[in-house]
Order: structure tokens, then sequence, then C-alpha cells
């Protein structure tokens, strides 16, 4: 793995999101009310709505747009026949979030 320093850990806020860019699209960060780190797409596979945007509950997130809710944990939407969202390895270090460079570089540009 090739670990990536994307940002502070206090800039995501417990129960919050923040959105990185990177070469191969939106990464969605989210900060769990325990304090966990997951990445996923920022892109619900439904109608493609903002899923940074969206509320923290859990290990899950829900989509702003239609209410479709993820697991942050697998990227499976819940309640629903189909849809996934891609997920990557995160970990903490140092007070700094990063991320595997080698999982965002084989995922398809958005």
């Amino acid at each position: 793995m090739s670990w990536i320093d994307i940002g502070a850990l206090d800039d995501i806020p417990l129960r919050g999101a923040r959105m990185v860019k990177t070469r191969a699209g939106c990464v969605a960060l989210f900060r769990t009310a325990e304090a966990e780190i997951f990445a996923t797409s920022n892109t619900c596979a439904h109608k493609g709505g903002p899923l940074a945007e969206g509320i923290v509950h859990g290990r899950r997130v829900t989509c702003p747009l239609h209410n479709w809710v993820y697991s942050l944990e697998t990227g499976e939407v819940q309640g629903a026949d189909e849809g996934r969202i891609a997920t990557y390895p995160v970990r903490v270090e140092e007070g700094r979030v990063l991320i595997d460079g080698d999982a965002i570089g084989k995922r398809s540009a958005a």
C-alpha cells in the first residue's frame, strides 16, 4: 500500500464528512461519533448524490437526495436490491488521515 496524507483528522467533525478531489474522482471521508474514519466514493449509486453532504449515523451514511443508506464499511446499500459504492483503506497516524493511493489509483476516473 502507498499511503497518502490527505489532511488533519480534526478537519473532519464527529458524525461529519469531507470531500477530497483525486485524479480518479471525488472521495468522501467520514468520521463516526466514535471517531472512526472511513473513505468511500462520494457519488451515490442511485442518482449520483454527493454523499459527503449526507447524514452520518453509526457506520452508515444516508444520501442527501433520496435517502439511500450505505454501509461505510462495505459500501453496500441497505434496503435496496442493488447498489454499492467503492470503499478505500484509510488510517490515522499522528492526527493525520492517510488513504491508500494504490486503491485510489485503481478506481476509474469519474
